[in-house]
């Protein structure tokens, strides 16, 4: 596979007195003329340029980053669940949240402050699950529980959709823009089709065969690269993790082969003592900004860290320990991903490559975990035959393997989270990093979202974010850092414990039939997709 360059011009400087969003403002992404943001480090990822020559510009980001995101403000628009947020491409100025209330908010990080959305577009009818920009930013996309994927013109004065697709027949879990072409996209739904669209082409209700696969399972993600942009990557709810190339996945039949299918990543767990292998839900994925890795998020299972050119894992990010390396206190509750959803992030504003993996959790947390090179994780990772695995002694360990009788690859255990980022009242489903500001956005069960900054000057000023957080049965206590009206804390307190009381319900019922303790992807629940080749 060939890959095709993207190098990202330098944006001009910006203009001091520009800070209200208008069409005119939008209409100027369209044409490339982007603006810095304040505070902008800026990106250098895909240019050919000397590290040395930028080595003090990138020991003083890293020293930044050392200290992970420990300041916040919040934004409060929305009155329900956030499920998906995205930040704008190339430059990262505009942000959006959407979720169960339906409403799209757009943000403008350049305001003063940020209180306010700078105005909400509508049209989705049931609770929205993902949003996406479009290459240059002149679409914004959105999907969710009702099988419709609307488009948006972001420099129309109209907020309604501009176009609505209708070709999926269940919920849209994925939706991937063209790294280079507004125009064309691909979308995923729990109906198992992914379909090729083109904006370009006449509009029509009917799917045709030659932009559609459809597979046997519910997608759950799907994301193009960044880089080469005939290369797409997807997941489903039995466990298959797949890289696909569009040359070989759409278009007559005559040329497709195997789906487009060019990898296939091993997420088959193994533990010691248990025969069969578990195939764990895979949420979501996400590639890194160069293209280089993508992180698979699974059901009751961690964080898992891929090299694409490599079928089995390098790393697992977990929180077994504090980010100081000491113990988690008795009682205190760690990373977690067992009752919704997750979407993670790469980061790594400033720097040379993604040097940052962040995730939501449902201890009402996000965490941020510091990823060595690649090449560093591939070297560190242990790969033994089937017989050492039988013959040695791996308690609590969990390998990958593709078969029962195979190989197992141990990954390295990212086991020391970088930071912990509070603020939420609880879990943490989505999380999305500034390509290009030391910021990152998280949100989930609740109609907050956090705004997280390694320095507290960005976004017109941030507060130091109080490290505890509400544990499950505590009140839901207005903050002590930020003013609070206090309205409408009783029914979201309500809704959040209710939904909170389902889910341990459902986790109470299958716990009583789980096979190993301590590992929440081996229940009999998913029996049913263990595999025993």
């Amino acid at each position: 596979m060939k890959a095709h360059s993207l190098k990202r011009p330098r944006p001009p400087e910006m203009d001091s007195s520009d800070s209200a969003v208008d069409t005119s403002t939008l209409e100027d992404l369209h044409s490339h003329r982007r603006r810095h943001l304040p505070f902008l480090v800026p990106d250098h990822r895909n240019h050919i340029l000397s590290r040395s020559s930028h080595l003090p510009r990138i020991r003083a980001v890293e020293a930044l980053l050392e200290r992970g995101f420990p300041y916040s403000r919040k934004l409060d628009a929305h009155t329900a669940c956030v499920n998906a947020l995205a930040f704008s491409s190339l430059d990262g100025r505009f942000l959006v949240s959407g979720g169960d209330d339906l409403d799209i908010h757009f943000w403008d990080l350049h305001q003063e402050g940020v209180t306010a959305p700078s105005f909400t577009f509508r049209g989705p009818r049931a609770n929205i699950f993902v949003l996406k920009f479009s290459a240059n930013n002149r679409f914004i996309f959105s999907g969710g529980a009702d099988d419709i994927v609307l488009k948006f013109d972001s420099s129309s004065a109209e907020r309604l959709p501009e176009s609505t697709y209708r070709q999926h027949e269940d919920s849209i879990r994925g939706i991937a823009p063209h790294p280079v072409q507004d125009e064309v996209f691909i979308t995923g739904a729990e109906d198992g089709r992914l379909i090729r669209h083109d904006s370009r082409s006449p509009s029509s209700a009917r799917i045709r065969a030659q932009d559609t696969i459809q597979l046997t399972s519910e997608v759950t993600g799907v994301e193009f690269h960044p880089v080469m942009e005939h290369i797409f990557a997807t997941s489903d709810q039995s466990g298959q993790v797949c890289l696909r190339d569009t040359r070989m996945a759409f278009g007559p039949l005559a040329q497709r082969t195997q789906e487009g299918i060019v990898q296939i990543y091993n997420t088959k767990l193994s533990r010691p003592a248990i025969q069969h292998l578990s195939n764990p839900e895979v949420s979501s994925l996400v590639f890194n900004g160069q293209g280089t890795q993508l992180s698979v998020a699974m059901l009751n299972f961690n964080p898992t860290i891929y090299n694409i050119h490599d079928s089995d894992p390098v790393a697992v990010c977990s929180a077994g320990s504090l980010p100081d390396g000491s113990p988690i206190p008795p009682g205190e509750r760690t990373y977690a991903n067992a009752c919704t959803m997750k979407h993670g992030g790469f980061g790594g504003p400033g720097l040379d490559r993604d040097t940052l993996y962040l995730a939501g959790s449902d201890d009402f947390r996000a965490y941020v975990w510091a990823l060595p090179p690649p090449e560093t994780l591939a070297a560190r990772r242990k790969v033994l035959s089937y017989a050492e695995w039988r013959a040695g002694e791996h308690i609590g360990v969990t390998a990958f393997a593709e078969h029962v009788n195979g190989p197992r690859c141990i990954p390295v255990q990212l086991d020391t989270p970088r930071a912990r980022l509070a603020g939420h009242h609880s879990i943490v489903n989505s999380v999305v990093v500034h390509p290009q500001m030391l910021l990152a956005a998280t949100s989930g069960v609740e109609s907050r979202v956090m705004l997280h900054g390694a320095v507290d000057s960005l976004c017109g000023g941030m507060k130091r974010t109080p490290a505890k957080v509400r544990g499950l049965g505590e009140p839901w206590e207005p903050d002590l850092f930020e003013e609070d009206d206090g309205e409408d804390e009783e029914d979201e307190e309500a809704s959040v414990e209710e939904f909170m009381e389902r889910a341990l319900s459902i986790r109470a019922q299958r716990r009583t039939i789980r096979m190993f303790d301590g590992c929440g992807s081996f229940w009999v629940y998913h029996a049913a997709r263990c595999a025993h080749a």
